[in-house]
């Protein structure tokens, strides 16, 4: 039966492709312009390329308010009216669309690759960049090679003086082509794939990917699996905060507080190594469970060396928070008020900075999360200060989590065998990673194989936050501005 409105799924429900509604152009830009603007998030936009003619248009929106997620779709040709300049949040997924499959959003503001794609309309580094002119207008461009071990990435400054105008960012120069490989899959490489998307969000991604394909195959993990991913989840969210706080600290020249909490997220991250051996999670989540068990013995050690790794970060951390100096630099730096942070799409951390309380293990709870109550932590400042503080207070209630249910493991089994997936399905998975929320898009032919995948990093969400942080500040503030976020490069050149 016919219908113009999206079909509602639960997190990680999977459900028949031809339950997807085909609206009309018309109709498909109204539901998701009004959707978004009603307070839903657009988690996934993208074109089921060729062998399909017509090419269909799929978006995925989140509606945190009533918990669930709809699914629409309309066919288009070459071209089709842009969403963006009534949903500013689609401005990153039509260029990205544009860019892959050749489909143009007519009408889009700044129509240009956001990756470089072997064939694609722009060679490596070569592009056009929005230019201010005048006398006292000059330009400063960063990377994309830059000093350390870091991914490539190009930041190109308007600047007036000190003062930066417009900063535009040019990444894509490794891009790797994943969503591209998993087609026609679930493939042996389809884990390693998913566990390197973004190195330092293994858990995240794989609990979003490992729900999907358990959705497709109606399968359910054990609940001590379930409860052993969260505790990783959080795990790696310590690690990762612990790690940003310090960078934060050293960007400003406060030195304990950088050298401490160096030294605590190797503590944090070896907590990870004694659950699976490997401390980025690398083994710990798979399809049907989890990799990895714990006894006794191994809880208590955990817990302990929790302990420690509590005082001593309150120690540092507090330190910082406590020091004049750094929160002169923290407060009123990089500020990204509340309404265009929503405007233009943000999630996870530095929405929630910016006192969005976007959270999915709060709105669109999955595995453990869905039998506890998880405190959403926000701040209302949308600047670095927030940015950093949220951090410690996700830190803090990670903690209190990780040692709640490592007490109470349910028993039973760790995982279930895999089985294998159903033909001619539809299944959009949401995780809460540490940088924010993760989007797993499945789709599978006939015989049950993967048709299409699509991923969403945060990343992919926020870069265009850390641009709009960086309008009438001081270009030397952008280390700070730019670590308060810490994106993911290689999470978004998929």
């Amino acid at each position: 039966m016919a219908t113009d409105a999206p079909v509602m799924v639960r997190n990680a429900q999977a459900v028949d492709s031809s339950a997807v509604p085909a609206l009309s152009v018309d109709r498909f830009r109204q539901v998701v312009t009004e959707e978004v603007a009603g307070g839903a998030r657009l988690s996934a936009l993208l074109v089921l390329a060729p062998p399909r003619v017509p090419r269909r248009l799929l978006a995925v929106i989140a509606r945190p308010l009533v918990g669930n997620l709809g699914l629409l779709a309309c066919d288009v040709g070459d071209s089709y009216p842009s969403l963006t300049p009534s949903c500013p949040a689609a401005h990153w997924f039509e260029r990205e669309i544009a860019e892959q499959s050749g489909v143009r959003p007519e009408g889009h503001p700044w129509l240009k690759p956001i990756r470089f794609v072997a064939g694609g309309p722009a060679d490596v580094g070569v592009m056009d960049f929005f230019r201010m002119e005048g006398e006292e207008i000059h330009e400063v461009a960063v990377g994309p090679v830059h000093a350390g071990v870091i991914e490539p990435g190009h930041f190109r400054f308007q600047c007036q003086g000190e003062t930066v105008h417009h900063l535009e960012i040019s990444l894509g120069y490794q891009h790797r082509g994943v969503e591209r490989a998993m087609a026609g899959g679930a493939t042996p490489r389809a884990r390693h794939y998913m566990e390197t998307l973004a190195g330092d969000t293994t858990v995240g991604h794989m609990t979003a990917y490992c729900r999907a394909m358990e959705a497709l195959s109606d399968a359910r993990p054990p609940a001590r699996a379930e409860a052993l991913r969260a505790i990783a989840a959080e795990l790696e969210r310590i690690a990762n905060h612990l790690g940003d706080l310090g960078a934060m600290a050293g960007d400003v020249g406060f030195l304990p507080t950088m050298s401490y909490c160096g030294r605590i997220r190797g503590d944090a991250l070896n907590l990870t190594a004694l659950l699976c051996g490997n401390r980025f999670g690398r083994g710990m989540v798979v399809v049907g469970g989890v990799g990895y068990d714990v006894d006794a013995a191994l809880e208590d050690e955990i817990l302990v060396r929790l302990d420690g790794i509590e005082k001593d970060a309150a120690g540092a951390i507090e330190l910082m928070f406590d020091t004049p100096s750094v929160l002169s630099r923290f407060e009123g730096t990089g500020i990204v008020p509340e309404e265009l942070a929503r405007r233009i799409g943000m999630v996870g951390l530095a929405a929630r900075a910016s006192g969005l309380p976007c959270d999915v293990r709060h709105e669109f709870p999955y595995g453990l999360y869905q039998f506890t109550q998880m405190p959403v932590c926000t701040w209302q400042s949308g600047d670095c200060f927030a940015r950093a503080y949220v951090r410690w207070l996700e830190i803090r209630q990670s903690i209190v989590f990780i040692r709640e249910h490592m007490r109470s493991l349910p028993g039973g089994p760790m995982r279930q065998e895999p089985r294998p997936s159903q033909g001619g399905r539809i299944v959009a998975s949401l995780s809460e990673g540490w940088r924010g929320e993760i989007c797993h898009v499945a789709l599978t032919d006939a015989d049950g194989r993967l048709a299409a995948y699509k991923v969403v990093d945060p990343s992919f969400h926020n870069w265009f936050g850390l641009a709009c942080a960086l309008r009438d500040q001081q270009i030397s503030d952008f280390p700070l501005c730019n670590k308060s976020f810490n994106l993911s490069y290689c999470g978004h050149d998929l």
